[in-house]
């Protein structure tokens, strides 16, 4: 692994604001969510602005074409509620079209691979998208502003297009095996047969106006309208077996957060269909082994930590009978307002830029989430028509004290999510950290693999305590390879709010209620002042 591969340290300090924080995996979406603060929306309507801007600034982690999961902190009622807009399997799904092929390694689920890697990549690895119908359900159960207003900034970033950075290049150039076999795909990120290189203008034909039918006609439009017909019959075009019938039934599972106590704080999150589950358990186990946190972190402190993450995986992969995914990209925002209400949402493509599928007609570029079940019968992932995800890492949490608002964090990075996000809390619960105290401080990795992954930051006190115990790998953190999780976080101060987006992302950031800005500014928030 890196020892030491970069020579020095990359840190980031916390966004401060009375009114209100948004943090996400880039800064623009970051601040299209904060400008509904600034028109007066809450966090509900931030999450969403931020989510539409991200698949516009971040189209290879996420976007309408991709799903996820949500949990909401409703401050007046004093509860937590959750969404999980996952994919769905088309209704016509049949073992027969995904032949395992047992010269393939195993997919990053850990699943087998099946001939002509279907399952992971092009037409036949898409799911029913759920992202569009969590998006509006959210915004019409507990949002304040209407989905046209929430849609502007995404919609100005999509018309204005955004400027490729180094981090673009590398992304499309870790895809382009992939990207080149779309055609859509390649004349986009892939001009002339090669990644496109930074500084260079991002325009996505069809994004914007996609973007303003969704938000002139809201779900109905994307599951049941012109719109869905334009979609499903790109996907058909394509050999996916999505038909309009799937599309008019799916349907966004509210549910009441599951809850753990820590230290005197709740943490609330999703159930056994996402890492919460897993948070909860290293939660508890932490609680029992560690029940008089000394002052700082000790190198027994990451020793526990070690262990109690891998019991929770563990757990995990007895509940589910397989392996978890070995890595997948995905984005996590956070958002927070002046009330108290909290947002942590992850939504993503699953694998980097999804199947590789971009649809001509629309513009959206399409998830390959079918590598989600496991193409092998009488296991409780594997594929049948019509079956939702029911297995994942994202682990969007929110956590209060009293019945207010502490913070709400989530992460992306497939298996590391958890451990990073457990991490994140801990240090806050545990020893009194900050956010940015806690995001900025070194981690270790352990899901039950065999082994565990440790920043050499930590030092060599606590490496030499986990090798004690543990095969130890050492690896710095750094942008590339992400081994630690992307985590983005919003925390509650005496005097307002902090956000911070992790150290390892580039284009991360945060931001406290402020007017949208861009190319082409939107149009009814472009001069609104609080």
């Amino acid at each position: 692994m890196n020892h030491d591969t970069e020579h020095w340290r990359v840190a980031k300090h916390a966004t401060h604001h009375a009114r209100g924080m948004v943090s996400a995996q880039h800064v623009l979406a970051a601040r299209a969510g904060a400008a509904m603060l600034d028109h007066g929306g809450n966090a509900v309507d931030a999450a969403v602005a931020a989510g539409l801007a991200l698949g516009v600034v971040e189209p290879w982690m996420c976007g309408l074409g991709g799903s996820g999961l949500m949990v909401i902190w409703i401050a007046a009622e004093k509860r937590a509620v959750t969404l999980d807009f996952q994919g769905v399997l088309a209704g016509d799904t049949d073992f027969a079209d995904y032949p395992v092929d047992p010269d393939l390694p195993k997919t990053l689920m850990g699943f087998p691979t099946v001939r002509y890697n279907a399952n992971i990549e092009g037409y036949p690895s898409i799911t029913l998208p759920g992202a569009a119908a969590g998006f509006e359900h959210a915004l019409r159960r507990w949002g304040t502003l209407p989905l046209a207003t929430v849609a502007e900034p995404a919609i100005a970033l999509a018309k204005g297009g955004v400027e490729a950075t180094w981090f673009t290049t590398l992304q499309i150039a870790l895809a382009s095996a992939v990207l080149t076999k779309d055609a859509t795909s390649r004349d986009i990120y892939m001009p002339g047969g090669h990644p496109l290189a930074p500084e260079a203008h991002i325009v996505i034909p069809g994004l914007a106006d996609t973007l303003t039918r969704y938000a002139t006609g809201g779900a109905d439009a994307f599951y049941r309208g012109d719109l869905a017909a334009d979609v499903v019959a790109d996907l058909n075009a394509g050999g996916a077996k999505i038909s309009t019938d799937d599309f008019a039934g799916y349907q966004v599972l509210e549910a009441p957060a599951h809850m753990q106590t820590h230290r005197g704080a709740t943490a609330h999150v999703m159930g056994d269909v996402s890492g919460g589950t897993r948070l909860r358990d290293f939660l508890a186990y932490s609680a029992m082994n560690l029940t008089t946190p000394p002052q700082l972190p000790t190198p027994d402190t990451w020793l526990l930590y070690t262990n109690g993450l891998n019991a929770a995986f563990r757990a995990h992969n007895a509940r589910i009978g397989r392996e978890t995914e070995k890595g997948s990209c995905t984005s996590h925002l956070s958002a927070a307002d002046a009330t108290g209400n909290m947002v942590a949402l992850t939504h993503t493509l699953l694998n980097r830029f999804g199947s590789g599928v971009t649809l001509p007609r629309t513009g959206l570029l399409m998830n390959n989430a079918v590598s989600y079940f496991d193409p092998r019968p009488n296991w409780p992932t594997s594929m049948a028509p019509k079956k939702r995800i029911n297995a994942s890492n994202m682990c969007p949490t929110v956590v209060t004290r009293d019945g207010a608002a502490a913070f709400a964090l989530g992460a992306s990075g497939g298996n590391h999510i958890m451990p990073a996000v457990a991490q994140v809390t801990a240090l806050m619960l545990d020893f009194g950290m900050t956010l940015e105290e806690a995001m900025n401080h070194p981690r270790l990795d352990a899901s039950d693999r065999g082994s565990v992954r440790a920043d050499p930051a930590l030092g060599q006190a606590v490496m030499d305590a986990l090798a004690r115990e543990h095969t130890l790998e050492i690896a710095q953190r750094l942008v590339f390879p992400k081994l630690y999780a992307c985590v983005s976080g919003v925390a509650a101060e005496q005097d307002g709010w902090s956000g911070l987006n992790d150290p390892s992302q580039p284009s991360g950031g945060a931001s406290g209620p402020a007017p949208f800005t861009h190319t082409q500014a939107p149009s009814s928030l472009q001069d609104v002042r609080a």
